[in-house]
């Protein structure tokens, strides 16, 4: 059985067979599962009481390590969001209980991210569901292929970072 871009790789190849489509075999599988993913991923999250900026909040604070705060920069720095969007999640987080605002006890002036203990059990519950979601995407692959896998969009992203 055929994916769908192997499709669309087989209509160009007959529409211009003097143009490698190879790139769109690679590219447009990925970014195909890419946004099948992310809608299976926001489904999931959604399902468990979380939107995916708030996993990536709770995640981002829980892998800091104890005492689980970090400031509000240093939480922009691991994500893919502005500033004001962030200033907004955490908001929204602070009223559902699973952060607080905490002040640096050596500059006041300084506001810090914290986990709550409902944060904390939140994403400590979360994280072996989510994997064993995300495994599951995978389950057409074994270990090696995975493995392999990982090195090679590894390699792309490396070097694309590296360009860009």
């Amino acid at each position: 059985m055929a994916d769908a871009v192997a499709g669309v790789v087989e209509q160009w190849r007959k529409q211009r067979p003097d143009v490698d489509f190879e790139p769109i075999a690679v590219v447009g599988r990925l970014m195909r599962l890419s946004r099948l993913w992310d809608k299976a991923i926001k489904d999931f999250l959604t399902r468990h009481g979380v939107d995916p900026g708030e996993f990536d909040v709770l995640s981002t604070l829980r892998r800091a390590g104890e005492p689980y705060r970090l400031s509000a920069g240093e939480i922009l720095g691991a994500s893919l969001v502005t500033s004001g969007a962030i200033t907004l999640r955490i908001d929204r987080m602070e009223a559902k209980g699973l952060v607080e605002r905490v002040r640096d006890a050596s500059d006041r002036r300084v506001v810090r991210v914290q986990l709550t203990p409902k944060g904390l059990a939140t994403i400590d519950d979360l994280i072996p569901r989510h994997l064993a979601n995300e495994a599951d995407f995978l389950r057409a692959l074994d270990q090696d292929d995975r493995e392999r896998l990982a090195d090679l969009l590894s390699a792309l992203l490396t070097d694309y970072e590296h360009r860009t």
